[in-house]
């Protein structure tokens, strides 16, 4: 896996993937979930990407396995991102999103956990959460929730997470980016990582 992840989540456009890979996501966040207003179907979002190296998240809230695996396989998935009651699916990199109150006991099938603002929703809020009680996070962690280029520094420093998420705070409206705002989240994440790679070394 890379060193650290920077996703922008909930791309529904071309031209919304190839302005936050030029920028320098390593991530795209597809959202398979049809009763979010970032839905895009899988044939679709087959056709959205980049060149380079980098992972293809899809989203999926309280999915069968079989949907999500037909699902990643149509949309050429790198990672499925999991949401409410879905369960691992084998085979496949399972991200587990998870609400900063909740602690997880680990489990093999998780490559990785996304830290999410307490929302009764499943996620999408825009509203951030005490960076710092993810610091102590005994797994590899990914923070979300209410995420841009004015906090995300902040948030790495407080949490020291292997990854950032943002989708929200970065839109013009709901399923848009709003491409000054994704490019001022990436340029501040990749610095603060950096940083933090210097200060270990």
């Amino acid at each position: 896996m890379t060193d650290f992840i920077i996703k922008v989540c909930g791309i529904t456009t071309q031209e919304d993937a190839e302005a936050s890979l030029e920028a320098g996501a390593n991530a795209l966040g597809f959202n398979f979930y049809a009763r979010s207003p970032r839905y895009i179907a899988p044939e679709a979002a087959a056709k959205m990407g980049g060149t380079g190296a980098y992972l293809r998240v899809g989203v999926f809230v309280n999915a069968t396995e079989a949907e999500i695996r037909s699902t990643a396989r149509i949309a050429n998935l790198d990672v499925v991102q999991i949401h409410g009651a879905t369960a691992a699916v084998s085979g496949l990199t399972n991200w587990q999103a998870i609400q900063v109150t909740t602690q997880p006991q680990h489990d093999n099938g998780i490559a990785a956990y996304l830290i999410d603002t307490v929302s009764p929703n499943f996620g999408g809020s825009g509203k951030t959460f005490d960076w710092s009680l993810a610091k102590s996070f005994p797994f590899r962690a990914i923070i979300a929730g209410g995420l841009d280029g004015a906090n995300v520094a902040e948030a790495i420093r407080m949490a020291e997470p292997w990854g950032v998420d943002a989708c929200s705070r970065l839109e013009s409206q709901p399923g848009r980016k709003n491409l000054k705002s994704v490019a001022a989240f990436i340029s501040a994440a990749l610095l603060a990582f950096h940083s933090k790679q210097a200060v270990e070394i």
